[in-house]
């Protein structure tokens, strides 16, 4: 299920990543640790194309007076700038030596006249699509290899049906198995044991749908956790946790600290800090602000006992998501 195997200097090449989402992101990461990994020294550029022009984009490849070499991360590749496209497609086509380009396509046929130049031009491709809901137990036996455990596709699963089909709370997941298990191996019991009643993790799932400013998936995982049982100040209390992790996380230097450093400052987990900056890209403060703010307000309605917290929850989910689109 993990698309990327670095093998050769990603300097001098340009890389399109397609689609969206948790495979998609690590496949950018893993190509940016590896052009760190060769060039610690090297200037990194990462990017909403839909912000970006002639000049920005001539910068980011072509180094700077503090550094000989660069890595370019350019995303959402299907909202470039149409006058844009002849210059990607050239870079494509004749890669500058000293820079990693990374290029990233979410899905879907906007932008398909670029792609398919980028292609033309034997760019690198690394698809990741998202896996059916029947590869999941699949892709649970593939993160607990990733941080070098064991699990059985009994108990791949049981995991499954108990966190759902987002794959970042499914990786977290494992991650917490993975922490509270003795040995290598991860059991039905600890599963389990761990996520029997699923409630704090179904919590956490809707908060990290809603905190991306993925609506659907949100309000359908709020829908799913409430017909289970799931108390909502548990889904109030999990998406202020988020909010206030991200507050944080924003107010920290952007470049420089280690993930685990990161993590130590605002109390998470080194892996967790990874994905809290995928999240952090769609907020501002104001939008933080305003957030905490509804899940404050609407927290206070739960637990006053409102007439209707259903509506109350959803409502605040609702509002969360469009907190964080507003830019």
């Amino acid at each position: 299920m993990w698309p990327v195997a670095v093998r050769e200097s990603v300097f001098g090449r340009v890389v399109l990543v397609t689609g969206s989402g948790l495979l998609a992101d690590r496949a950018v990461q893993e190509l940016v640790n590896a052009a760190l990994a060769e060039s610690p020294e090297a200037e990194e550029h990462d990017v909403e194309s839909s912000g970006l022009d002639a000049g920005q984009l001539s910068e980011m490849v072509g180094g700077s007076l503090f550094a000989s070499r660069s890595i370019a991360v350019v995303r959402d590749l299907a909202n470039l700038p149409a006058d844009l496209a002849d210059q990607v497609a050239q870079l494509a086509t004749a890669p500058e030596p000293e820079c990693a380009v990374v290029l990233v396509h979410g899905g879907g046929n906007k932008g398909k006249a670029l792609l398919d130049k980028i292609k033309k031009a034997r760019a690198e491709v690394v698809d990741c699509p998202t896996p059916k809901i029947w590869e999941l137990p699949q892709f649970v036996t593939a993160e607990a290899r990733r941080v070098r455990a064991r699990i059985e596709p009994p108990a791949a699963a049981l995991l499954v049906d108990a966190v759902g089909h987002d794959l970042r709370a499914l990786a977290s997941a494992v991650q917490q198995l993975v922490a509270d298990a003795e040995g290598p191996e991860i059991t039905e019991a600890l599963v389990r044991r761990y996520f029997g009643g699923r409630a704090e993790v179904t919590s956490f799932a809707v908060a990290d749908a809603a905190l991306a400013g993925r609506t659907d998936q949100a309000m359908e995982q709020l829908r799913w956790a409430l017909s289970t049982g799931v108390a909502h100040v548990l889904v109030s209390s999990a998406l202020a946790s988020g909010l206030r992790g991200l507050g944080k996380l924003s107010s920290l230097p952007g470049t420089g600290m280690r993930d685990a450093d990161v993590g130590k400052q605002i109390g998470v987990p080194p892996w967790k800090v990874k994905s809290m900056r995928q999240q952090l890209r769609g907020w501002d403060q104001a939008g933080l602000a305003r957030a905490i703010s509804v899940v404050a307000r609407a927290d206070g309605e739960i637990k006053g006992a409102a007439e209707d917290p259903d509506h109350a929850i959803e409502s605040a989910v609702l509002e969360v998501t469009r907190c964080r689109s507003r830019r």
